[in-house]
């Protein structure tokens, strides 16, 4: 059994739902597919979500804007009438209801109860394509299934339940094929969580572990992972292999083709995770697994955008280690602010994250009865893993350099951003 996960490029018009279902047609065993949003729509329920929080009737136009966008897929693949369109005037009509005259509550909990449903229907369509052309094909709803705690934007999964859930439900008795959505799951009390922006990758994972899967392919608009973004660092090239380690300490600096969270829960069963391009599938793209050839460590470069570098200094000049630091940390916890580096003084603290405003404004308001903070505002956290002289040179020359943070593999500035 193998799990396959498709991100929002991959279905983000009937063109690609097509090519999808080629691919899954071309896998003769017994899959689980995890389906993404469809294109940018997860960005737009975002904006119905802001709009309605702050009371602007815009955001039904808004959501009108989504519908249309499925609309137009739904009539490409099946024409005026079928069932998935049917499921999805029921879905659209129950989230229009909710916006109409439910009351507003905190908004990571509206966050998730409403982005949720992008997910919902873009699983709708792939999964009625794939039943015309192969008919062992089971929709689930994974919001039943993989049960989490109640942090919302971040969940936690609860794992003994779910494992349980999850195995009864994908037994592929009579069905080779589930479709299911990433990102979501529920509570035990029914509401709808999300585990993370882009956790798609991350559900993936999950299900490969409690499925004891043979192996996960991520199907990118990539050809696999490469040592840089090309936008950036135009002659990057492509890795055939590399180790969970490295994934993970990639993923820790920023490089964006694998959800953070994905590498445990594969490594633990030792499924290796291949990374593919849905445009050339037949091309084998990048393996990420325990054991790896020893060969030569390319530099690899990230580049984390979107940045603020928080400077903390206790206002009686105590040391900040010992119960400073600690009691500092866990402010930042109680925000959900996740710390992308530190650096340590004996006097003060350096912190890079990222720059979500009303959180580290909320932060620092806390923070200032015992503690003078002040902050630099766009700037960028650089990295390069395997580093050389010359790999040093070519992304810092020019910039101003905030912060530098070297260790034996890797080195991290915090830049100025370039205007």
């Amino acid at each position: 059994m193998k799990v396959y996960k498709f991100g929002g490029a991959s279905v983000k018009d009937a063109a690609g739902i097509r090519n999808l279902v080629k691919i899954v047609m071309s896998e003769p065993g017994n899959l689980v597919v995890v389906v993404s949003a469809l294109g940018k729509t997860t960005n737009a329920l975002e904006k119905v979500l802001r709009e309605w929080i702050n009371g602007n009737q815009s955001y039904q136009s808004a959501l009108d804007e989504v519908y249309n966008v499925h609309l137009s897929v739904i009539i490409d693949l099946f024409g005026d009438k079928s069932e998935a369109k049917g499921m999805i005037d029921s879905s659209y009509a129950i989230l229009r209801e909710y916006l109409r005259s439910h009351t507003k509550q905190k908004y990571d909990f509206e966050y998730d109860q409403i982005v949720s449903y992008g997910e919902i229907w873009s699983t709708i369509l792939v999964a009625e394509y794939l039943r015309l052309n192969i008919k062992d094909v089971w929709w689930t709803d994974l919001r039943e299934t993989l049960l989490t705690d109640d942090r919302y934007r971040d969940a936690n999964v609860l794992w003994n339940e779910s494992t349980r859930r999850v195995k009864s439900v994908f037994n592929f008795s009579g069905t080779r094929i589930y479709v299911t959505q990433g990102f979501i799951g529920g509570t035990m009390s029914g509401h709808t969580t999300t585990l993370g922006r882009e956790g798609s990758d991350y559900t993936a994972a999950i299900l490969a572990n409690m499925l004891d899967a043979d192996s996960v392919s991520v199907w990118k608009d990539v050809p696999g992972i490469l040592n840089a973004d090309p936008k950036w660092i135009p002659d990057a090239e492509k890795l055939d292999e590399i180790s969970y380690k490295e994934a993970v300490e990639m993923s820790f600096s920023g490089a964006k083709v694998i959800h953070p969270k994905t590498i445990k829960p594969l490594h633990n069963k030792n499924i290796p995770l291949y990374v593919r391009s849905f445009l050339i599938p037949e091309n084998e793209g990048t393996v990420i697994k325990g054991d790896i050839r020893i060969r030569k460590l390319e530099p690899v470069y990230i580049k984390k955008e979107d940045q603020i570098l928080i400077s903390i200094l206790p206002k009686d000049f105590s040391f900040v280690m010992g119960d400073n630091l600690s009691r500092i940390f866990h402010t930042f916890i109680t925000h959900g602010i996740k710390v992308n580096l530190v650096e340590a003084s004996a006097v003060s603290i350096d912190v890079c994250v990222d720059d979500e405003r009303p959180k580290v404004d909320s932060l620092i308001n806390d923070l200032r009865d015992e503690y003078s903070a002040v902050y630099n505002e766009n700037v960028e956290l650089l990295s390069v893993r395997h580093y050389t002289l010359d790999s040093v040179t070519r992304i810092t020359s020019g910039r101003e350099i905030l912060l530098e943070q070297r260790t034996r593999s890797t080195v991290r500035f915090v830049v100025r951003k370039q205007n």
